[in-house]
């Protein structure tokens, strides 16, 4: 075996052990890595604060003070939603049999039971399907039961960014890394603020559109929506299902239609035409690969890691580029955009 194909073996065991161990650490890495995730979006208040006049301690006390409050308020709200919603579980699991047997009796008397097997029907367990959406509303309360502990992490976190990059200029010199830091940041940042804004009008809109037609808790499922907007490609497709579910118990299926119609309307203008008009060729990422670090992030942390999965790829795709030796790497994780036309390569 050549020295070559050692180092390339001991690379690939290094990189499993190191995913291995990622994986091992997930509850003591997750909340470090949402503390991050908020501080990089608070980054943009903060800067704009300080064009304003504001000296770095004011100006955090401030973004901090905004802080507390959304969330706090946010939190306060969820956590009573999912106290109000575990109370009215049985009264939407008895309205899902109703319904059931609504529509065991109705394929009756249209006479296709024998082209469907309606015992599918009567085995059906309404108590699943609700005691499946209260596990998503328990999961997102449980987030916000270590918000606190994330919230003063985030202001370690923004305190500590004014002096960050004065400490690796003076720890490493004018060597590239300080450059290579400020670049990931800011096209951290940039992606993250533009999906903050598409991901608020996205929750506005469903929790407007959900009150207009009178669907229990529409604050909470716009939440869920604007927090599952920052999960690629299926975090919209998550969001609708426990909505869709919970209208169908209450309202009946036409508004349950007509939710499915206000997820699908919302998420191709915002998701498939706004936001990608102004994030224009910032993320810089093939579509291909941002489903697969979605499997792949998702699978070493969880939830977070399916939030966070376009950043952390991103991350690894501007490290890799500015290395000759693993530049192939990142032009193949790249969208193809910038890649010269045959024409252009020919010469």
């Amino acid at each position: 075996m050549s020295i070559k194909q050692s180092s390339i073996l001991i690379s690939l065991a290094a990189i499993c052990i190191v995913i291995a161990s990622m994986k091992a650490a997930a509850p003591i890495l997750n909340p470090l890595f949402l503390s991050i995730f908020i501080a990089i979006i608070c980054l943009p208040s903060l800067a704009w604060l300080e064009k304003k006049g504001l000296s770095s301690t004011p100006a955090i006390l401030l973004v901090i003070i905004a802080l507390f409050i959304t969330i706090g308020t946010v939190g306060v709200y969820i956590v009573s939603a999912v106290n109000e919603f575990s109370q009215q579980l049985p009264t939407y699991q008895n309205n899902l049999k109703l319904q059931t047997s609504s529509m065991i009796q109705w394929l009756g008397k249209l006479g296709i039971e024998h082209t469907i097997n309606i015992d599918l029907f009567k085995e059906f367990n309404a108590g699943k399907v609700m005691k499946f959406i209260g596990g998503l509303i328990s999961s997102l309360g449980a987030v916000f039961a270590d918000m606190f502990l994330i919230q003063l992490t985030v202001i370690f976190i923004l305190f500590e960014s004014y002096s960050f990059p004065q400490k690796i200029q003076a720890a490493f010199g004018d060597s590239n890394l300080s450059y290579h830091s400020h670049e990931i940041v800011a096209r951290i940042n940039q992606y993250l603020a533009i999906k903050a804004i598409t991901s608020l009008v996205t929750g506005l809109i469903i929790t407007l559109w959900l009150s207009i037609l009178g669907v229990d808790f529409p604050i909470l499922w716009g939440v869920i929506a604007f927090m599952l907007n920052f999960v690629p490609t299926i975090g919209s497709i998550i969001a609708a299902v426990p909505t869709v579910l919970l209208c169908l118990v209450q309202l009946g299926v036409n508004s349950s239609l007509l939710v499915m119609l206000g997820y699908f309307v919302v998420n191709m203008v915002v998701g498939n035409i706004w936001e990608p008009r102004i994030m224009g060729r910032g993320l810089g990422l093939s579509t291909l690969v941002v489903f697969l670090s979605l499997t792949f992030w998702g699978w070493v942390f969880g939830s977070v890691g399916m939030l966070l999965s376009v950043p952390f790829t991103m991350i690894a795709k501007i490290v890799l580029e500015k290395n000759p030796d693993t530049r192939w790497i990142a032009i193949l994780l790249g969208s193809g955009d910038d890649l010269p036309e045959p024409e252009q390569q020919a010469l």
